[in-house]
């Protein structure tokens, strides 16, 4: 289980394409100087199992349904990606429960300015928008954000200056693919509901 607060801009090392899987080596100095073998690490939002560590890099088997269904697929040597070590049940939840598990995609449609903070529209498919809630929380990117407003076919978050610089969301630009995750007690609660 993650928070969606991203501790590291961490950046891709190498990629080694293996058919039906990839081996993504990933170099993060915070996120490795305690990590162990078995490990999860959340990249981008996809919890990913630390298989090998060495010093500053870790590498993660990622299989084809992931690379298929998340944004994983089109990464390429030298970028950026999210990381953030799963919580400890000592720590302090700062954003909200995020599993690493990407419920979809989305693509960013718009970007605007406003005020100190960043507006980013994303589009969404109605499966998942009907568990997003302004006001709620939802991880783009694995980042744990707040919904700021709700469309027919989008949702807007606002970003502040520290999610801009700290993340790779500070480069979103319309067209870009974003990886999503909606809040699991959503899920829950509409299951419960429908019995």
């Amino acid at each position: 289980m993650f928070t969606g607060i991203v501790e590291e801009l961490g950046t891709v090392e190498t990629l080694e394409d293996q058919g039906d899987a990839v081996r993504l080596t990933l170099r993060g100095p915070h996120v490795t100087v305690d990590a162990r073998l078995g490990d999860s690490i959340s990249v981008n939002g996809c919890c990913l199992t630390v298989a090998q560590r060495d010093g500053e890099t870790f590498t993660a088997e990622v299989m084809r349904e992931t690379l298929d269904k998340t944004s994983l697929g089109a990464l390429v040597p030298g970028a950026p990606v999210n990381l953030e070590r799963a919580v400890q049940a000592t720590a302090r939840l700062g954003g909200h429960i995020v599993q690493g598990h990407v419920d979809g995609l989305g693509e960013v449609a718009d970007v605007r300015e406003e005020g100190f903070a960043r507006v980013v529209r994303v589009a969404a498919p109605a499966d998942l928008l009907r568990y997003v809630v302004e006001k709620g929380s939802i991880a783009v990117d694995g980042v744990s954000l707040t919904v700021s407003a709700v469309g027919g076919d989008w949702f807007e978050v606002s970003l502040i200056p520290e999610t801009l610089e700290r993340t790779t969301l500070g480069e979103a630009a319309p067209g870009r693919t974003v990886n999503l995750e909606v809040d699991v007690v959503a899920k829950y609660v509409e299951k419960l509901v429908a019995r």
